[in-house]
């Protein structure tokens, strides 16, 4: 039986290890000491240090947050390349650059025996818990075969889309039309709104019309979209890398700024101001 160690241990990594518990032996770590006593209590073994959980796992998934905390995690002194003594298993399930997760696999290659599996995930917390999510995968398919008991404990579907950044492009482009699509929808809701048509009932009509999206039918409008602003900012990255025009994705970026700063809507004014001939 494969051992599973989650570096990373906040909401998706919490879940998704629970998800595996029972099924495997499965352990966690964390920079935030503070949780360990909600890890324990949902029946996962807390270990200490990368270190240590390097040493107990077999594959070693890492939920964390930047490009920054993944170069930490693997490289540091006390990271993973540095306690990994075999063929262990490191599926990549951040949200970073293509170009970033090349660069990496590469790396790795060079310096050690790890094999990489570039595993961003979608559809968050819910499916997560549920073991519904998606996972867009790139890399090995021999690797990918040997985790593939565990990533369907996790996932629903699991998508392997080529070597690695493969992934995460797929999800760079998940992203990108998630917050287009929110965008115009909270443009639109509000619009409708501002002219006296309740919320709900518009956003019910236009789920059953060609204007439905899943930011839409999710009411992802009334959540923070914590990493829109990450999000938009590795995909304009990219597309500059690779010089190819983008100009709905910098209004979209701009977009997202007013979407998270507020907004306190007017109602529009009564009457009209179109004039029939005479």
């Amino acid at each position: 039986m494969l051992r599973a160690g989650f570096i990373g241990m906040g909401r998706m990594g919490k879940l998704m290890a629970s998800r595996l518990e029972g099924h495997c032996v499965v352990s966690g770590t964390d920079v935030i000491p503070s949780v360990k006593d909600g890890v324990e209590a949902a029946g996962i073994a807390w270990c200490d240090s990368i270190q240590e959980l390097t040493r107990c796992s077999d594959v070693i998934f890492v939920v964390v947050g930047s490009e920054d905390d993944v170069t930490s995690v693997v490289f540091d002194a006390e990271g993973v390349l540095a306690s990994a003594d075999n063929r262990k298993i490191l599926v990549v399930c951040a949200t970073v650059r293509p170009s970033y997760m090349q660069a990496l696999s590469e790396r790795i290659s060079r310096e050690s025996l790890i094999r990489l599996l570039d595993c961003p995930l979608a559809r968050g917390e819910s499916a997560a818990a549920n073991g519904e999510l998606l996972i867009f995968v790139g890399g090995d398919k021999t690797v990918l075969s040997e985790v593939e008991p565990m990533l369907h404990r996790l996932a629903s579907d699991i998508e392997w889309l080529g070597p690695p950044g493969s992934g995460q492009v797929g999800k760079m482009i998940n992203n990108y039309l998630l917050w287009s699509c929110l965008t115009a929808s909270v443009e639109g809701l509000d619009l409708g709104e501002r002219f006296g048509v309740d919320r709900e009932k518009l956003r019910m009509v236009l789920e059953k019309s060609s204007g439905a999206n899943w930011a839409m039918s999710t009411r992802a409008d009334e959540r923070p979209a914590l990493w829109a602003e990450k999000d938009m900012a590795l995909f304009l990255q990219e597309a500059d890398r690779v010089r190819m025009p983008v100009p709905i994705a910098g209004q979209i970026r701009e977009s997202i700024k007013a979407f998270k700063l507020g907004r306190d809507l007017p109602k529009a004014p009564t009457g009209h101001d179109y004039l029939f001939p005479d």
